[in-house]
C-alpha cells in the first residue's frame, strides 16, 4: 500500500470527524463538553460505545490472542454479559436519581468526602493507563503501515494522534464523540467482516466451509476446567462480571456517555443493547483470530516463539496479514479501522478524564462560563501529556496488551469495585480519613498474595485478581467501620 494512498486514508477520515465536530459544536453550552446536554439517542449511544470499548484492543489483540489462548476469552464475555445486567438494573438507576455527572458523586454521599476523592483518584490512575495502552497499540500499527515509512519517530505519531484528538474533542467533549464513535465503529467492524472475506476468497472456503475449519480447529477450546489455570472457567467468568462492572458500570467514561441519554429508561436500552452487539462482535474477533491463523499457516507467516512455547508478538498477526498479504482493499479496511480504534480509544477517555478532575478536584461546576473553558481545556491539555508519557514508558511492551490491560485493571478498579459494593449492600459507615489507606493496601496484598500462590503452588489468579482486590478492601473498610451506624 503507496504512503501516499494512506496519507490521503488518513486526512479523509479526519476531515468527517472535524465536519462532525463542527457540526456538533453549533448551538453547544457550558455543560455540552459534560453531559451532552442530555439529549442523546440511546441507540446512537449504544452503537458508538461499542467502538469505545472495542478499540484497537479487540481489533487486534483480540484475534491475535486465539494462538496463546485459543477461545477462553469467550467465557469472559459471556460474564460481561451479567455484568451489564447489574449496570443495567441496580447502577444506571442509581446515577440517575442522584443526577450526576461525575459518578464518584455518589462516594461522597456514602461514605464522606475522603472517600470521594480516593475513588476519583483511583478512577483517573486506571482510565489513564488504559486509554494509554489502547492507544499504544493502534499508534504502533499506524507507525509501521505509514509513519515509519516518512521516517516519523514513535513519539511524534502518538504526539500527533493526540493533537488531531484535541482538535475535535475540546469544543463540545461527549456532545461530539457520541457521534464520532458511531463512525468509528462502524469501520472497526467493517474492517474485521472484509477480512474474514478475503480470507475465505483467497482460500476458496464458502461459508459452510469457514465455520467448519474454525469449529475443528485446535484453537477452539471454549472452555477450560483446570483449577489452577488462570483460563480457569470460573475465573474467567467471575472476571468477566466483576471487570464489565468496574470498568463499565463504575468507569466514568463509559458512564458519561450512558448519562448522556434523556432519561433512565433510554439508558438502559442503550446498556442492554449495547452488551448484545459487543458480545457479538467480541465473538467475531475470536473467529477472526483463527481465520487468521489458518491462513498464515497457509502461507506459511509464522510469529516467533518464545521459551516456553508460547506466540510473541502476536499483536503484529493481523496487521501484518492485512496490509502485506490479503490485497488493497482488505489493506485499507484494516488502515480504516486502525485509525478508528486510534481515536475512539481515546478520545472520549481523555473527556472523561477532564471531567472528572474538573468536578471531583477543582469544583468546576460553580464557576464562570469563561473559567470552565480555560479549565476544562488547561485539565485536557495535562492528560494528553499523562497519556504520551505512559505510552512512551510502556513502547517497547511486547505481547498481546488486552491481557496487559485487564490485569492492570485487576488492580487498579478493585479498590473502586469494593467501595461501592459495600456502599450499595450495606448500611456500613467507615472513618473516611484511613479509606485511602486501605484502597493502597487492597492492591498491595493482592499482588503479594498471587505472587506467592504462583511460586508455591502454581495457582494462577488470571483476571478474577478484580475479585480479590476487591474482597480486601471490603475487609479492610469493615475494619475502619464507625462504632455507630447512620
Amino acid at each position: 500500500m503507496s504512503t501516499i494512498l494512506i496519507f490521503a486514508i488518513i486526512v479523509v477520515y479526519f476531515g468527517f470527524i472535524m465536519a462532525i465536530s463542527y457540526f456538533t459544536s453549533r448551538n453547544r453550552s457550558d455543560e455540552s463538553f459534560f453531559t451532552g446536554d442530555r439529549q442523546s439517542p440511546w441507540f446512537l449511544v449504544a452503537f458508538g460505545m461499542v467502538g469505545a470499548a472495542l478499540s484497537g484492543v479487540t481489533f487486534v489483540s483480540v484475534p491475535g490472542m486465539v494462538g496463546n489462548n485459543s477461545f477462553y476469552f469467550f467465557q469472559f464475555i459471556l460474564g460481561n454479559v451479567v455484568g451489564y445486567l447489574f449496570i443495567t438494573f441496580v447502577l444506571i438507576p442509581l446515577y440517575y436519581r442522584l443526577k450526576l455527572v461525575s459518578i464518584y458523586g455518589y462516594l461522597k454521599d456514602r461514605f464522606g468526602n475522603t472517600t470521594y476523592k480516593t475513588g476519583s483518584l483511583f478512577f483517573l490512575i486506571s482510565q489513564s493507563f488504559g486509554a494509554s495502552l489502547r492507544l499504544l497499540l493502534a499508534a504502533k500499527i499506524l507507525q509501521f503501515a505509514f509513519f515509519e515509512k516518512l521516517g516519523v519517530p514513535f513519539y511524534l505519531t502518538v504526539i500527533i494522534i493526540l493533537l488531531l484528538v484535541w482538535l475535535y474533542t475540546n469544543k463540545s467533549g461527549i456532545k461530539t464523540i457520541v457521534w464520532t464513535d458511531t463512525m468509528q465503529t462502524t469501520f472497526l467492524i467493517l474492517a474485521a467482516v472484509v477480512t474474514i472475506y478475503s480470507i475465505t476468497s483467497a482460500m476458496n472456503l464458502s461459508v459452510g466451509e469457514s465455520v467448519s475449519r474454525v469449529l475443528q480447529h485446535d484453537f477452539f477450546k471454549v472452555f477450560n476446567w483446570d483449577g489452577r489455570s488462570g483460563n480457569n472457567f470460573f475465573k474467567q467468568f467471575v472476571a468477566g462480571i466483576l471487570i464489565a462492572i468496574a470498568m463499565m458500570g463504575l468507569d466514568q467514561n463509559m458512564m458519561q456517555k450512558t448519562l448522556t441519554c434523556k432519561n433512565q429508561w433510554d439508558a438502559q436500552k442503550n446498556t442492554l443493547t449495547f452488551s448484545l452487539i459487543l458480545a457479538l462482535t467480541q465473538f467475531l474477533f475470536l473467529g477472526l483470530g483463527i481465520l487468521l491463523y489458518i491462513y498464515a499457516d497457509a502461507i506459511q507467516v509464522t510469529l516467533p516463539v518464545g521459551e516456553q512455547g508460547q506466540y510473541l508478538d502476536t499483536d503484529t498477526l493481523f496487521p501484518n496479514l492485512a496490509i502485506n498479504h490479503l490485497g488493497l482493499i482488505t489493506g485499507v479496511s484494516f488502515l480504516l479501522g486502525i485509525i478508528a480504534a486510534s481515536f475512539s480509544s481515546v478520545d472520549s477517555a481523555l473527556t472523561a478524564l477532564t471531567t472528572s478532575f474538573t468536578y471531583d478536584f477543582m469544583d468546576i461546576s460553580h464557576k464562570s462560563g469563561d473559567e470552565k473553558r480555560k479549565l476544562k481545556n488547561r485539565v485536557l491539555f495535562g492528560f494528553s501529556l499523562v497519556v504520551f508519557l505512559i505510552i512512551m514508558s510502556f513502547s517497547a511492551s511486547r505481547g498481546d496488551v488486552i491481557s496487559l490491560i485487564f490485569k492492570v485493571a485487576g488492580y487498579t478498579y478493585g479498590p473502586l469495585l469494593g467501595l461501592f459494593l459495600l456502599g450499595m449492600f450495606s448500611e456500613v459507615t467507615v472513618k473516611d480519613r484511613w479509606v485511602p489507606l486501605i484502597c493502597v493496601m487492597a492492591p498491595a496484598l493482592t499482588y503479594g498474595l498471587s505472587i506467592y500462590l504462583k511460586n508455591s503452588f502454581n495457582f494462577d489468579f488470571g483476571f478474577i485478581s478484580i475479585a480479590v482486590n476487591a474482597l480486601i478492601t471490603i475487609i479492610g473498610l469493615l475494619l475502619i467501620k464507625q462504632k455507630e451506624q447512620k
